[in-house]
């Protein structure tokens, strides 16, 4: 887990329950010196951002209640800007805004990035800012989506982690399982000639 992660997480509460629990001293090593990690995108996780269809995105209410919504787009849909920055074109939805009354009154945003089908999961916290108008989100628009969009949504990260794998149960979009359908596919068509062909010689043998 990174320093700067570990900074934003572990609250004076956090860590009273680290510490009851035992862990306390395992993640000390994350909030005390050393340099500052984990507050940039780096390789790995541009390409991994990039390579998203969607992601769950948690924001808090003016009454304290958190609000989870999954956004989702086509592949490439949320960009990575800069080593600080993340962007994507917020489409019109179901116009009830709760996200966006949300940041609103508070700029903080959790996300988590799914890969189900390689058991991963990326992390981030930001603040978000917005520029509204279709025209500010034309260079955010994939070339895929004629859906006009509202703004742009602009990420800040504060900090990112890579979380543990385990307990994440793999499952797998129309396109992962794409190549290997089409190969069951040839398969099937292989056997079923194969089959035709037999039921033909066998046919011809019992004429003989």
């Amino acid at each position: 887990m990174p320093r700067a992660f570990s900074q934003l997480t572990f609250t004076p509460s956090v860590l009273t329950h680290q510490e009851r629990m035992g862990s306390a001293k395992t993640y000390s090593k994350f909030i005390e010196g050393g340099p500052e990690q984990g507050h940039e995108i780096g390789p790995n996780e541009k390409s991994f951002i990039e390579a998203r269809d969607g992601f769950y995105q948690a924001t808090v209410s003016e009454t304290g209640w958190p609000y989870v919504q999954y956004r989702g787009g086509p592949i490439g849909f949320l960009k990575v800007l800069d080593k600080r920055t993340i962007g994507y074109a917020d489409l019109t939805g179901n116009k009830q805004y709760i996200s966006r009354g949300n940041l609103d009154g508070n700029d903080r945003v959790a996300m988590i990035l799914m890969d189900y089908a390689n058991q991963r999961r990326l992390k981030i916290l930001g603040r978000v800012s917005f520029r509204e108008g279709a025209d500010a989100a034309a260079h955010l628009l994939p070339e895929t989506v004629d859906t006009p969009p509202e703004r742009a949504a602009i990420i800040h990260v504060e900090a990112l982690d890579w979380n543990c794998p385990r307990h994440i149960t793999p499952r797998f979009t129309e396109d992962e399982l794409r190549p290997h359908l089409n190969t069951l596919g040839r398969q099937m068509a292989e056997l079923q000639a194969e089959n035709e062909r037999l039921k033909a010689e066998l046919a011809e043998f019992k004429r003989i």
